[in-house]
């Protein structure tokens, strides 16, 4: 076990920070226990080392100590966001999921045109996979409202990971993840910002658009897909494979936000909910461009090195991807929510 450090009664956050989550194992457990003061005792290595890397108490760890460098939580002291004994359960955490997902969904090849190029490749029909597939073609309005649920603990911090790669940039790929960027946060439009337009897409669906409020409702595989981009975000050393999870986002966005947009408007959902998926169908369609020629393109001219880190990024996120979406589809092919705790109507 692992003791962490003394610190004073914690200060509560202001009222942007959401409460604290349930936890959902030992793991878990005794992290939100530290944070709110109830419990000093942390989880050593060996501990974290036998957790499940796909399961739900790790990636609620992950998640939670994460969040501490976004908006935190309320009641839990801020410093704690770089508290010694924190960080090294956290990165014994990621070192068993990073290790998970290079043996699971990487190849260790260093083809970046060709990972790109797969990206490019739309499925014919529904892959298994396909998620806006099925929703576009039979999706009911509340697997949409499930699906947007899900969707939240990401896009209400819209862009907001990959931002911790611009200052490990430069040149061309610097000033063109910049400028993508500016778009995701509305062009300097507070009302355009992607995550404002994601909050108007839920009250549309009669969700609660606070920020983190279906964390506990929120299954594990899509806290990992979140826990990724943070992982690659926060570790220089990863900087490549946060390029090629932005590039997997940047070039799949748009076939698939147009599938969404369908769907909601044949399930009825409002303009607001329609809005964020049309504005992601052009939008995206030019940043794929920007992306694979000046992001991808100007790294590799600048640190050639990270071609097998780009190619990480890229197969990590599809087969993360893939298995929320067997869980989404899986659940609603019986007719039952997907979510740990399934939404009011």
């Amino acid at each position: 076990m692992t003791t962490a450090t003394n610190r004073s009664t914690p200060a509560p956050h202001d009222t942007g920070s959401p409460a604290l989550p349930a936890a959902r194992g030992p793991l878990s457990e005794s992290v939100i226990g530290v944070l709110v003061g109830s419990g000093l005792r942390l989880p050593d290595a060996a501990a974290i080392r036998r957790a499940d890397p796909y399961g739900d108490d790790l990636h609620l760890l992950l998640y939670v100590l994460y969040e501490l460098h976004y908006r935190g939580f309320a009641g839990v002291d801020e410093r704690l966001e770089w508290d010694p004994a924190l960080l090294g359960v956290r990165g014994a955490a990621e070192d068993l999921f990073l290790d998970a997902v290079r043996r699971d969904g990487g190849s260790g090849g260093d083809d970046v045109a060709g990972a790109v190029d797969a990206l490019q490749l739309e499925p014919v029909g529904d892959d298994g996979h396909g998620v806006s597939h099925h929703l576009q073609r039979e999706g009911e309005l509340w697997q949409l409202r499930e699906y947007a649920a899900v969707r939240s603990l990401y896009h209400l911090k819209e862009a907001d990971p990959h931002l911790w790669v611009v200052p490990r940039l430069r040149g061309r790929a610097k000033a063109a993840m910049v400028a993508v960027e500016f778009d995701e946060f509305g062009a300097g439009r507070a009302e355009d910002v992607h995550a404002r337009l994601f909050a108007d897409l839920m009250g549309d669906l009669g969700l609660d658009a606070r920020y983190g409020h279906y964390l506990d409702a929120a299954p594990a595989q899509a806290l990992a897909t979140v826990n990724l981009m943070s992982l690659f975000g926060l570790h220089r050393r990863l900087r490549g494979a946060l390029v090629g999870h932005f590039a997997t986002v940047e070039i799949t966005s748009s076939p698939g936000s147009r599938r969404l947009a369908d769907a909601l408007r044949r399930a009825g959902a409002g303009p607001a909910a329609q809005r964020f998926y049309d504005e992601h169908v052009e939008a995206d369609a030019v940043h794929e461009q920007v992306v694979r020629h000046e992001v991808i393109g100007g790294l590799l001219e600048d640190e050639p090195g990270l071609a097998a880190d780009i190619v990480l990024g890229i197969e990590a996120t599809g087969h993360l991807e893939d298995r929320l979406g067997d869980h989404l589809l899986a659940a609603w092919r019986e007719g039952r929510s997907a979510l740990r705790t399934p939404l009011v109507l």
